[in-house]
Protein backbone atom coordinates (compact mmCIF):
# COMPACT_ATOMS: atom_id res chain seq x y z
CA UNK A 1 0.00 0.00 0.00
CA UNK A 2 0.78 3.52 -0.73
CA UNK A 3 1.84 5.36 2.19
CA UNK A 4 0.92 8.58 0.90
CA UNK A 5 -1.95 7.83 -0.24
CA UNK A 6 -3.57 5.87 2.54
CA UNK A 7 -6.62 7.62 4.15
CA UNK A 8 -7.44 6.30 8.38
CA UNK A 9 -10.44 3.63 7.32
CA UNK A 10 -11.61 0.91 9.59
CA UNK A 11 -11.42 -1.01 5.91
CA UNK A 12 -7.93 -1.52 7.23
CA UNK A 13 -8.61 -2.52 10.67
CA UNK A 14 -6.20 -4.77 12.44
CA UNK A 15 -7.58 -8.07 14.10
CA UNK A 16 -5.61 -6.92 17.10
CA UNK A 17 -5.26 -3.67 19.30
CA UNK A 18 -2.46 -1.20 18.64
CA UNK A 19 -1.63 2.24 19.66
CA UNK A 20 -2.67 5.47 17.99
CA UNK A 21 0.71 5.26 16.08
CA UNK A 22 0.20 1.03 15.05
CA UNK A 23 2.25 -0.24 17.63
CA UNK A 24 0.60 -4.03 18.73
CA UNK A 25 -0.62 -4.00 22.22
CA UNK A 26 -0.12 -7.28 23.54
CA UNK A 27 -2.59 -6.71 27.13
CA UNK A 28 -5.38 -4.66 26.95
CA UNK A 29 -6.78 -6.07 30.15
CA UNK A 30 -4.39 -4.98 32.65
CA UNK A 31 -2.22 -2.11 33.52
CA UNK A 32 1.26 -1.82 33.75
CA UNK A 33 2.09 -2.33 37.86
CA UNK A 34 5.08 -2.84 40.40
CA UNK A 35 3.66 -5.98 41.48
CA UNK A 36 0.29 -7.54 40.97
CA UNK A 37 -1.01 -4.60 43.11
CA UNK A 38 0.14 -1.36 41.96
CA UNK A 39 1.21 1.44 41.82
CA UNK A 40 0.20 2.53 38.23
CA UNK A 41 3.48 3.45 36.15
CA UNK A 42 3.48 6.05 34.55
CA UNK A 43 5.30 4.63 31.51
CA UNK A 44 2.71 2.23 30.61
CA UNK A 45 2.39 4.66 27.32
CA UNK A 46 -1.08 2.32 26.11
CA UNK A 47 -3.46 3.64 29.08
CA UNK A 48 -1.80 6.84 28.77
CA UNK A 49 -2.69 7.49 25.77
CA UNK A 50 -6.09 5.86 25.89
CA UNK A 51 -7.40 7.64 29.05
CA UNK A 52 -6.09 10.76 27.78
CA UNK A 53 -7.80 10.31 24.21
CA UNK A 54 -11.59 8.94 26.13
CA UNK A 55 -11.27 12.53 28.21
CA UNK A 56 -10.93 14.41 24.64
CA UNK A 57 -13.78 12.62 22.85
CA UNK A 58 -16.57 14.47 23.34
CA UNK A 59 -16.95 18.73 23.58
CA UNK A 60 -18.55 20.55 25.63
CA UNK A 61 -19.98 18.15 27.82
CA UNK A 62 -18.88 15.77 30.59
CA UNK A 63 -18.13 12.40 28.98
CA UNK A 64 -19.57 10.80 32.26
CA UNK A 65 -21.96 12.99 34.42
CA UNK A 66 -23.25 15.07 32.05
CA UNK A 67 -26.75 15.40 33.66
CA UNK A 68 -26.24 17.22 37.09
CA UNK A 69 -27.36 19.23 39.94
CA UNK A 70 -25.61 20.96 42.46
CA UNK A 71 -26.04 22.98 45.67
CA UNK A 72 -23.62 24.57 48.83
CA UNK A 73 -23.48 24.11 52.07
CA UNK A 74 -21.37 22.78 54.82
CA UNK A 75 -19.41 19.84 56.33
CA UNK A 76 -19.43 19.63 60.57
CA UNK A 77 -17.36 17.29 61.70
CA UNK A 78 -18.65 15.70 65.19
CA UNK A 79 -16.69 13.17 66.35
CA UNK A 80 -13.11 12.99 66.67
CA UNK A 81 -10.80 11.16 64.60
CA UNK A 82 -7.39 12.46 65.00
CA UNK A 83 -5.75 9.32 66.07
CA UNK A 84 -6.90 8.49 62.63
CA UNK A 85 -5.98 11.72 60.05
CA UNK A 86 -4.26 15.28 61.26
CA UNK A 87 -6.43 17.10 57.77
CA UNK A 88 -6.90 20.34 59.72
CA UNK A 89 -10.62 20.45 58.97
CA UNK A 90 -11.74 17.27 60.59
CA UNK A 91 -9.36 18.86 63.65
CA UNK A 92 -12.16 18.95 66.24
CA UNK A 93 -15.80 18.31 66.53
CA UNK A 94 -17.78 21.05 65.80
CA UNK A 95 -15.29 22.80 63.02
CA UNK A 96 -17.68 23.43 60.03
CA UNK A 97 -16.18 23.64 56.26
CA UNK A 98 -17.88 24.75 52.85
CA UNK A 99 -18.86 22.67 50.17
CA UNK A 100 -20.33 22.30 47.10
CA UNK A 101 -22.16 19.35 46.31
CA UNK A 102 -22.85 17.96 42.62
CA UNK A 103 -25.29 15.01 42.30
CA UNK A 104 -25.76 13.72 38.45
CA UNK A 105 -26.63 10.44 36.34
CA UNK A 106 -23.65 8.97 34.54
CA UNK A 107 -24.19 7.79 30.95
CA UNK A 108 -26.41 10.07 29.13
CA UNK A 109 -26.52 13.25 27.41
CA UNK A 110 -27.00 16.97 29.75
CA UNK A 111 -30.94 16.63 28.46
CA UNK A 112 -31.72 13.46 29.56
CA UNK A 113 -34.39 11.92 32.06
CA UNK A 114 -33.68 11.91 35.58
CA UNK A 115 -35.45 8.29 35.69
CA UNK A 116 -33.24 6.56 34.00
CA UNK A 117 -31.82 3.15 35.67
CA UNK A 118 -28.49 4.28 35.77
CA UNK A 119 -26.03 4.53 38.84
CA UNK A 120 -25.67 8.55 40.33
CA UNK A 121 -22.86 10.36 40.99
CA UNK A 122 -21.97 11.99 44.31
CA UNK A 123 -19.23 14.21 44.26
CA UNK A 124 -18.18 16.27 47.17
CA UNK A 125 -15.76 19.58 46.98
CA UNK A 126 -14.58 20.52 50.77
CA UNK A 127 -13.03 24.01 50.59
CA UNK A 128 -10.46 23.48 53.61
CA UNK A 129 -7.98 25.71 55.07
CA UNK A 130 -4.89 23.82 53.36
CA UNK A 131 -6.96 23.53 50.29
CA UNK A 132 -9.49 21.47 48.55
CA UNK A 133 -10.74 18.04 49.01
CA UNK A 134 -12.68 16.37 46.21
CA UNK A 135 -14.74 13.16 47.29
CA UNK A 136 -15.98 11.65 44.40
CA UNK A 137 -18.22 8.42 44.56
CA UNK A 138 -21.78 6.80 43.67
CA UNK A 139 -24.87 6.30 44.82
CA UNK A 140 -23.45 2.28 44.68
CA UNK A 141 -20.79 1.30 46.86
CA UNK A 142 -18.85 -0.82 44.08
CA UNK A 143 -17.58 -0.12 40.40
CA UNK A 144 -18.14 -2.70 37.41
CA UNK A 145 -14.66 -2.57 36.80
CA UNK A 146 -11.68 -2.87 39.13
CA UNK A 147 -8.77 -1.84 36.16
CA UNK A 148 -8.84 2.02 35.02
CA UNK A 149 -7.16 0.50 31.81
CA UNK A 150 -10.97 -1.02 31.14
CA UNK A 151 -12.56 2.55 31.60
CA UNK A 152 -13.19 3.73 28.64
CA UNK A 153 -14.49 0.07 27.33
CA UNK A 154 -17.21 -0.35 30.28
CA UNK A 155 -18.26 3.18 29.48
CA UNK A 156 -18.52 3.24 25.91
CA UNK A 157 -20.28 -0.33 26.09
CA UNK A 158 -22.81 1.56 28.61
CA UNK A 159 -22.88 4.85 26.05
CA UNK A 160 -25.93 4.35 23.24
CA UNK A 161 -24.71 2.45 19.84
CA UNK A 162 -22.25 4.58 17.91
CA UNK A 163 -24.31 3.55 14.92
CA UNK A 164 -27.84 4.04 16.00
CA UNK A 165 -26.92 6.65 19.28
CA UNK A 166 -29.28 4.21 21.27
CA UNK A 167 -28.39 2.40 24.21
CA UNK A 168 -28.68 -1.10 24.15
CA UNK A 169 -27.56 -3.53 26.86
CA UNK A 170 -26.74 -6.04 24.73
CA UNK A 171 -23.69 -4.23 24.04
CA UNK A 172 -22.82 -3.99 27.75
CA UNK A 173 -23.73 -8.11 28.28
CA UNK A 174 -21.37 -8.65 25.40
CA UNK A 175 -18.67 -6.79 27.01
CA UNK A 176 -18.65 -7.51 30.64
CA UNK A 177 -19.40 -11.20 29.96
CA UNK A 178 -15.67 -10.82 30.14
CA UNK A 179 -15.26 -9.64 33.44
CA UNK A 180 -17.18 -11.08 36.11
CA UNK A 181 -15.82 -8.37 38.68
CA UNK A 182 -19.09 -6.37 37.14
CA UNK A 183 -21.46 -8.84 38.63
CA UNK A 184 -21.70 -6.86 42.34
CA UNK A 185 -22.58 -3.68 40.70
CA UNK A 186 -25.50 -5.15 38.68
CA UNK A 187 -26.83 -6.68 41.76
CA UNK A 188 -27.09 -3.07 42.43
CA UNK A 189 -28.12 -1.65 39.14
CA UNK A 190 -30.32 -4.41 38.69
CA UNK A 191 -32.22 -3.85 42.31
CA UNK A 192 -34.61 -1.30 43.48
CA UNK A 193 -31.64 0.83 44.28
CA UNK A 194 -31.33 1.75 40.43
CA UNK A 195 -33.40 4.45 40.19
CA UNK A 196 -33.43 6.68 43.31
CA UNK A 197 -36.30 8.66 43.84
CA UNK A 198 -34.27 12.10 44.42
CA UNK A 199 -31.14 13.06 45.29
CA UNK A 200 -32.28 13.98 48.82
CA UNK A 201 -33.27 10.30 49.38
CA UNK A 202 -29.73 8.85 47.59
CA UNK A 203 -26.65 7.14 49.55
CA UNK A 204 -23.38 8.35 48.69
CA UNK A 205 -19.80 6.11 49.01
CA UNK A 206 -16.55 7.18 48.10
CA UNK A 207 -15.85 3.44 46.08
CA UNK A 208 -12.67 3.61 45.85
CA UNK A 209 -10.40 3.01 48.98
CA UNK A 210 -8.00 6.14 50.35
CA UNK A 211 -5.99 5.95 53.35
CA UNK A 212 -5.78 8.38 56.36
CA UNK A 213 -2.78 9.34 57.24
CA UNK A 214 -2.23 10.60 61.28
CA UNK A 215 0.26 13.01 62.75
CA UNK A 216 2.47 10.01 63.81
CA UNK A 217 2.51 9.18 60.32
CA UNK A 218 0.35 6.07 60.84
CA UNK A 219 -1.89 4.53 57.79
CA UNK A 220 -5.27 3.56 57.81
CA UNK A 221 -7.28 2.12 54.84
CA UNK A 222 -10.69 4.26 54.47
CA UNK A 223 -14.00 3.43 52.75
CA UNK A 224 -16.45 6.52 52.75
CA UNK A 225 -20.11 6.45 52.97
CA UNK A 226 -22.86 9.33 52.86
CA UNK A 227 -26.25 8.14 54.84
CA UNK A 228 -29.07 10.78 54.30
CA UNK A 229 -30.87 11.43 57.62
CA UNK A 230 -34.48 11.22 55.61
CA UNK A 231 -33.91 7.89 54.15
CA UNK A 232 -33.62 5.89 51.06
CA UNK A 233 -36.21 6.31 48.13
CA UNK A 234 -36.49 4.53 45.25
CA UNK A 235 -38.43 4.15 42.45
CA UNK A 236 -39.88 0.94 40.58
CA UNK A 237 -40.75 1.20 36.98
CA UNK A 238 -44.23 2.16 37.09
CA UNK A 239 -43.53 4.92 39.41
CA UNK A 240 -40.82 6.14 37.44
CA UNK A 241 -42.38 6.14 34.26
CA UNK A 242 -44.74 8.38 35.82
CA UNK A 243 -42.37 11.10 37.34
CA UNK A 244 -40.60 11.26 33.80
CA UNK A 245 -44.12 11.62 32.17
CA UNK A 246 -45.07 14.71 34.39
CA UNK A 247 -41.29 16.24 34.60
CA UNK A 248 -37.72 14.87 33.34
CA UNK A 249 -35.60 17.07 35.33
CA UNK A 250 -37.71 15.94 39.04
CA UNK A 251 -34.45 15.32 40.68
CA UNK A 252 -32.71 19.00 40.18
CA UNK A 253 -36.28 20.69 41.04
CA UNK A 254 -36.88 18.60 43.99
CA UNK A 255 -33.05 19.49 45.42
CA UNK A 256 -33.58 23.31 44.33
CA UNK A 257 -37.14 23.68 45.71
CA UNK A 258 -36.51 21.61 48.85
CA UNK A 259 -33.25 24.15 49.19
CA UNK A 260 -35.29 27.21 48.83
CA UNK A 261 -38.37 26.22 51.31
CA UNK A 262 -35.51 26.10 54.16
CA UNK A 263 -36.02 21.73 54.04
CA UNK A 264 -32.23 21.23 53.83
CA UNK A 265 -30.79 17.80 52.78
CA UNK A 266 -28.73 16.37 54.72
CA UNK A 267 -26.12 13.40 55.00
CA UNK A 268 -24.04 11.77 58.08
CA UNK A 269 -20.00 10.70 56.89
CA UNK A 270 -19.09 7.52 58.36
CA UNK A 271 -15.92 5.56 57.58
CA UNK A 272 -14.82 2.19 57.46
CA UNK A 273 -11.43 1.57 58.66
CA UNK A 274 -8.99 -0.98 58.32
CA UNK A 275 -5.51 -1.37 59.41
CA UNK A 276 -3.17 -2.38 55.92
CA UNK A 277 -0.97 -5.15 58.34
CA UNK A 278 -4.51 -6.62 59.33
CA UNK A 279 -6.05 -7.12 55.45
CA UNK A 280 -5.02 -10.93 55.65
CA UNK A 281 -8.59 -11.35 57.32
CA UNK A 282 -10.53 -10.44 54.20
CA UNK A 283 -10.98 -13.08 51.90
CA UNK A 284 -10.60 -10.44 49.24
CA UNK A 285 -8.40 -7.47 47.98
CA UNK A 286 -9.53 -4.54 50.13
CA UNK A 287 -8.40 -2.43 47.17
CA UNK A 288 -10.37 -3.37 44.74
CA UNK A 289 -13.54 -1.16 44.27
CA UNK A 290 -15.58 -4.41 42.79
CA UNK A 291 -16.01 -5.41 46.90
CA UNK A 292 -17.75 -3.87 49.75
CA UNK A 293 -15.88 -4.47 52.96
CA UNK A 294 -18.53 -6.12 55.54
CA UNK A 295 -19.84 -3.88 58.25
CA UNK A 296 -19.67 -6.99 60.75
CA UNK A 297 -16.33 -6.94 60.46
CA UNK A 298 -15.22 -3.52 59.74
CA UNK A 299 -17.89 -1.54 61.58
CA UNK A 300 -19.41 2.10 60.15
CA UNK A 301 -17.50 4.89 62.83
CA UNK A 302 -19.69 8.31 62.60
CA UNK A 303 -17.30 11.55 61.48
CA UNK A 304 -19.20 13.97 60.63
CA UNK A 305 -22.30 15.50 58.77
CA UNK A 306 -23.06 17.20 55.03
CA UNK A 307 -25.98 20.22 55.13
CA UNK A 308 -26.71 21.83 51.59
CA UNK A 309 -28.80 25.26 52.52
CA UNK A 310 -27.95 27.17 49.67
CA UNK A 311 -28.78 27.01 45.94
CA UNK A 312 -26.14 27.61 43.02
CA UNK A 313 -26.61 31.59 41.86
CA UNK A 314 -25.72 30.71 38.12
CA UNK A 315 -26.46 27.16 36.74
CA UNK A 316 -23.20 27.11 34.45
CA UNK A 317 -20.47 28.88 36.77
CA UNK A 318 -21.69 26.81 39.43
CA UNK A 319 -22.46 23.26 38.04
CA UNK A 320 -21.09 23.45 34.75
CA UNK A 321 -17.97 25.10 35.32
CA UNK A 322 -17.57 22.95 38.63
CA UNK A 323 -14.84 20.27 38.32
CA UNK A 324 -13.59 17.58 40.35
CA UNK A 325 -10.83 15.51 41.14
CA UNK A 326 -10.05 12.51 43.12
CA UNK A 327 -6.20 13.82 43.23
CA UNK A 328 -6.97 16.61 45.23
CA UNK A 329 -6.47 15.90 48.99
CA UNK A 330 -5.39 17.35 51.49
CA UNK A 331 -2.23 16.90 54.13
CA UNK A 332 -3.98 13.69 56.15
CA UNK A 333 -5.86 12.01 53.62
CA UNK A 334 -3.91 9.87 50.40
CA UNK A 335 -4.71 7.76 47.78
CA UNK A 336 -4.13 4.17 48.02
CA UNK A 337 -2.80 1.70 45.33
CA UNK A 338 -7.02 0.82 43.96
CA UNK A 339 -5.85 0.77 40.61
CA UNK A 340 -9.43 2.73 39.93
CA UNK A 341 -8.52 5.27 41.97
CA UNK A 342 -4.94 5.62 40.71
CA UNK A 343 -5.64 5.88 36.87
CA UNK A 344 -8.85 8.41 38.22
CA UNK A 345 -6.28 10.95 39.78
CA UNK A 346 -5.08 11.17 36.08
CA UNK A 347 -7.89 10.96 34.50
CA UNK A 348 -10.15 13.74 35.76
CA UNK A 349 -7.62 16.54 36.23
CA UNK A 350 -6.97 15.73 32.41
CA UNK A 351 -10.79 15.89 31.22
CA UNK A 352 -11.01 18.75 32.84
CA UNK A 353 -8.35 20.78 31.67
CA UNK A 354 -9.38 19.29 28.15
CA UNK A 355 -12.97 20.35 28.78
CA UNK A 356 -12.54 23.67 30.80
CA UNK A 357 -8.68 24.93 30.09
CA UNK A 358 -5.57 24.73 31.66
CA UNK A 359 -6.52 27.57 34.55
CA UNK A 360 -9.46 25.31 35.65
CA UNK A 361 -8.74 25.53 38.93
CA UNK A 362 -8.88 28.86 39.27
CA UNK A 363 -12.54 29.30 38.00
CA UNK A 364 -14.31 31.14 41.33
CA UNK A 365 -16.14 27.24 41.79
CA UNK A 366 -12.95 25.55 41.85
CA UNK A 367 -10.22 27.99 43.20
CA UNK A 368 -9.92 27.31 46.82
CA UNK A 369 -10.92 29.68 49.58
CA UNK A 370 -7.42 29.85 51.15
CA UNK A 371 -4.09 31.66 50.06
CA UNK A 372 -1.95 29.08 47.45
CA UNK A 373 0.50 30.26 45.21
CA UNK A 374 2.81 28.36 42.31
CA UNK A 375 4.11 29.63 38.95
CA UNK A 376 1.81 27.74 36.99
CA UNK A 377 1.21 30.82 34.65
CA UNK A 378 -0.65 32.09 31.40
CA UNK A 379 -2.50 29.66 29.61
CA UNK A 380 -6.57 29.86 28.38
CA UNK A 381 -8.62 31.39 30.62
CA UNK A 382 -6.12 32.70 33.13
CA UNK A 383 -8.31 35.15 35.37
CA UNK A 384 -5.42 35.34 38.45
CA UNK A 385 -4.21 38.91 38.73
CA UNK A 386 -0.29 38.52 39.24
CA UNK A 387 2.18 41.30 39.36
CA UNK A 388 5.40 39.63 40.65
CA UNK A 389 8.42 39.44 38.50
CA UNK A 390 9.97 35.95 39.40
CA UNK A 391 7.73 33.01 38.05
CA UNK A 392 10.75 30.07 38.64
CA UNK A 393 11.67 28.25 41.95
CA UNK A 394 14.08 28.73 43.43
CA UNK A 395 14.89 32.28 43.41
CA UNK A 396 17.23 34.90 45.91
CA UNK A 397 15.36 37.71 44.57
CA UNK A 398 11.65 36.06 45.74
CA UNK A 399 12.68 33.22 48.45
CA UNK A 400 9.26 31.15 48.72
CA UNK A 401 9.88 28.21 51.44
CA UNK A 402 8.25 24.68 51.63
CA UNK A 403 5.66 24.83 53.21
CA UNK A 404 6.05 22.35 56.35
CA UNK A 405 6.50 18.60 55.68
CA UNK A 406 3.11 16.22 56.32
CA UNK A 407 2.75 12.24 56.44
CA UNK A 408 1.98 10.84 53.69
CA UNK A 409 2.00 6.51 53.84
CA UNK A 410 5.14 5.37 53.77
CA UNK A 411 4.91 1.68 52.51
CA UNK A 412 7.71 -0.43 50.92
CA UNK A 413 7.03 -0.46 47.18
CA UNK A 414 8.23 -3.98 45.88
CA UNK A 415 7.95 -6.23 42.20
CA UNK A 416 8.22 -6.57 38.81
CA UNK A 417 7.03 -4.26 35.85
CA UNK A 418 4.06 -6.57 34.64
CA UNK A 419 0.44 -6.04 34.04
CA UNK A 420 -0.88 -8.10 36.39
CA UNK A 421 -4.43 -9.43 37.82
CA UNK A 422 -4.69 -9.18 41.62
CA UNK A 423 -4.49 -12.49 43.15
CA UNK A 424 -7.61 -12.55 45.78
CA UNK A 425 -10.59 -11.45 43.04
CA UNK A 426 -13.71 -13.75 44.60
CA UNK A 427 -16.44 -12.02 42.35
CA UNK A 428 -19.42 -14.46 43.01
CA UNK A 429 -19.76 -14.50 47.00
CA UNK A 430 -20.81 -10.77 48.00
CA UNK A 431 -23.09 -10.64 45.11
CA UNK A 432 -24.89 -14.00 46.20
CA UNK A 433 -24.99 -12.63 49.88
CA UNK A 434 -26.46 -9.68 48.78
CA UNK A 435 -29.44 -11.23 46.93
CA UNK A 436 -29.97 -13.79 50.13
CA UNK A 437 -30.59 -11.07 51.96
CA UNK A 438 -33.80 -9.26 49.97
CA UNK A 439 -37.63 -10.29 50.82
CA UNK A 440 -38.62 -12.90 48.07
CA UNK A 441 -40.79 -9.56 46.39
CA UNK A 442 -37.45 -7.53 45.43
CA UNK A 443 -35.98 -10.89 44.59
CA UNK A 444 -38.98 -11.47 41.82
CA UNK A 445 -38.33 -7.98 40.55
CA UNK A 446 -34.29 -8.19 40.24
CA UNK A 447 -34.98 -11.74 38.40
CA UNK A 448 -37.65 -9.93 35.63
CA UNK A 449 -35.08 -6.65 35.36
CA UNK A 450 -32.32 -10.04 34.20
CA UNK A 451 -34.90 -11.50 31.98
CA UNK A 452 -36.25 -8.66 30.35
CA UNK A 453 -32.39 -7.59 29.76
CA UNK A 454 -31.24 -10.77 28.31
CA UNK A 455 -34.51 -11.25 26.45
CA UNK A 456 -33.31 -8.42 23.73
CA UNK A 457 -32.82 -9.86 20.55
CA UNK A 458 -28.95 -9.25 20.24
CA UNK A 459 -28.10 -11.06 23.40
CA UNK A 460 -26.86 -14.35 21.93
CA UNK A 461 -27.66 -17.61 23.22
CA UNK A 462 -23.88 -17.85 24.05
CA UNK A 463 -23.88 -14.44 26.33
CA UNK A 464 -27.28 -15.61 27.90
CA UNK A 465 -25.73 -18.62 28.81
CA UNK A 466 -22.69 -17.04 29.99
CA UNK A 467 -24.67 -14.63 32.25
CA UNK A 468 -27.01 -17.39 33.55
CA UNK A 469 -24.21 -19.20 34.54
CA UNK A 470 -22.38 -16.15 35.99
CA UNK A 471 -25.67 -15.66 38.52
CA UNK A 472 -25.62 -19.39 39.54
CA UNK A 473 -22.28 -19.28 40.64
CA UNK A 474 -23.30 -16.26 42.98
CA UNK A 475 -26.97 -18.37 43.94
CA UNK A 476 -27.74 -21.30 42.53
CA UNK A 477 -31.88 -20.29 42.82
CA UNK A 478 -31.39 -16.92 40.68
CA UNK A 479 -29.42 -19.13 37.73
CA UNK A 480 -31.80 -21.55 38.13
CA UNK A 481 -35.04 -19.03 38.14
CA UNK A 482 -33.52 -16.16 35.03
CA UNK A 483 -32.54 -19.77 33.11
CA UNK A 484 -35.64 -20.87 33.09
CA UNK A 485 -37.25 -17.73 32.26
CA UNK A 486 -34.98 -17.56 29.43
CA UNK A 487 -34.83 -21.42 27.71
CA UNK A 488 -31.22 -21.57 29.37
CA UNK A 489 -30.10 -24.62 31.54
CA UNK A 490 -27.20 -23.35 33.89
CA UNK A 491 -24.12 -25.22 33.65
CA UNK A 492 -23.99 -26.38 37.46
Amino acid sequence: MDPCKFRPSSTYDTTYTTTNAGAPVWNDDQALTVGSRGPILLEDYHLIEKIAHFARERIPERVVHARGASAKGFFECTHDVTNLTCADFLRAPGVQTPVIVRFSTVIHERGSPETIRDPRGFAVKFYTREGNWDLLGNNFPVFFIRDGIKFPDVIHAFKPNPRSHIQEYWRVFDFLSHLPESLHTFFFLFDDVGVPSDYRHMEGFGVNTYTFVNRAGKSHYVKFHWKPTCGVRNLLEEEAAVVCGRNHSHATQDLYDSIAAGIYPEWKLFVQVLDPDHEDQLDFDPLDDTKTWPEDLIPLQPVGRLVLDRNIDNFFAENEQLAFGPGLVPPGIYYSDDKMLQCRVFAYADTQRYRLGPNYLTLPVNAPKCAFHNNQYDGAMNIVHRTEEVDYYPSRHAPLRHADRHPIPSRTITGTRDKAIIPKQNDFKQPGERYRSWAPDRQERFIRRWVEALSHPKVSSELRAIWVNYLTKCDTSLGQKVGYNLNVKPNM
